[in-house]
């Protein structure tokens, strides 16, 4: 294994987490901006047709990227149901009745709901210093709910209250990606996206809900490309090498970048509690991102397909002709036991 692999295996993962965290982050007041008006379910419609043509312009050939299964099917629909459909409808619903900083900030609970569902349903390890990370997350996030109700006579929680709701669809939604994390990202993009705008175009027509002037639907689509769609390809990559938990904490960086652009965008938001519930937050992110776990550890023989490369110390397996960087096939990993710092990515599923 390389040493800069083996002495920070997450890195690289953590670096694909916080250029998703960037993309999406600066979407959240961006649509707001721009889907002022704009029904909730054509807005998500048009966000995830532009996450669809991200999908399709980073689309990799078969011997650099693993191929989807028909039997991952049913959880990408899912994945589109929660992430693509639920998710972004009562962001949208939530971003009209509510203060965007707030709502920016309020984000930062789907890494809780993240790795809260990666414990339950991969378990996932969460040491103590995690678990206060996400504590000082949560407790970040009633602040900003008790400021919220001290602010406007209370107008704003109900749009606080679907925030909410969209970080839980959201945290399944980044809980079920694991599933398909060594599947091309482009092809699941594409998939889950089209699926999403299936249904929420659907639902928009059922609802009545008019299409947008075309200055908003473009703008809409292209916010949807980079924080919907190169984003969310980017927090594959990020599972691939990362986790499920891990790499929703480093994500929640996106709520804060969100925060100083509607801050920017509107400095009037600015207040104690605002100021108090963004510190808590922003604690628990750092405190998530100090974490380092080693331990002897046995993998056991394993076989699968997904996109490698030779310097990791867990694929030694040989070609006729060794490939040069990443690639994609089916291969065999023999039994090994050994000591290194790892996150729980694909090759550290092992319990506690």
């Amino acid at each position: 294994m390389t040493t800069s692999r083996r002495k920070l295996p997450a890195l690289r993962g953590g670096l694909f987490a916080l250029g998703a965290a960037l993309l999406f982050g600066a979407s959240t007041p961006l649509v707001q901006t721009f889907g002022a008006g704009v029904g909730s379910f054509w807005t998500a419609a048009l966000l995830y047709a532009g996450a669809a043509l991200a999908g399709g312009l980073s689309l990799r050939p078969v011997t650099r990227e693993a191929r989807l299964r028909a039997t991952d099917l049913p959880r990408v629909i899912a994945m589109a149901a929660c992430g693509a459909a639920l998710g972004p409808v009562l962001l949208v619903w939530g971003l009209a009745h509510t203060s965007g900083t707030v709502a920016s900030l309020m984000l930062a609970l789907e890494a809780v709901f993240t790795a809260l569902l990666a414990r339950a349903m991969y378990a996932e390890q969460l040491d103590r210093r995690v678990m206060l990370a996400m504590g000082l997350l949560t407790s970040g996030a009633v602040v900003l709910i008790l400021g919220s109700g001290q602010a406007a006579g209370g107008a704003y929680v109900p749009g606080l209250l679907a925030v909410l709701g969209a970080t839980a669809a959201w945290g399944l939604d980044n809980t079920l990606s694991r599933g398909v994390a060594d599947r091309d990202p482009g092809q699941v993009v594409l998939l889950k996206s089209i699926l999403g705008v299936l249904a929420t175009s659907l639902l928009a027509g059922a609802f009545g809900q008019r299409f947008p002037a075309l200055t908003a639907a473009l703008a809409l689509f292209a916010i949807g490309a980079a924080g919907y769609g190169f984003s969310l390809r980017l927090y594959l990559l990020a599972q691939r090498e990362f986790g499920a938990a891990r790499t929703g904490s480093v994500f929640a960086f996106a709520p804060f970048i969100g925060a100083g652009i509607a801050l920017a965008l509107d400095p009037r938001g600015i207040s104690l509690w605002l100021g108090a519930g963004a510190a808590l937050m922003l604690a628990g992110v750092l405190l998530h991102l100090a974490e380092r776990h080693a331990h002897e550890h046995e993998h056991v023989a394993l076989e699968h397909e997904h996109a490698h490369a030779h310097d990791d110390g867990h694929h030694t397996h040989f070609h006729d002709a060794m490939p040069v960087g990443t690639h994609s096939h089916a291969h065999r990993h023999a039994a090994l036991t050994h000591d290194h710092p790892h996150v729980p990515d694909a090759h550290h599923t092992h319990r506690h």
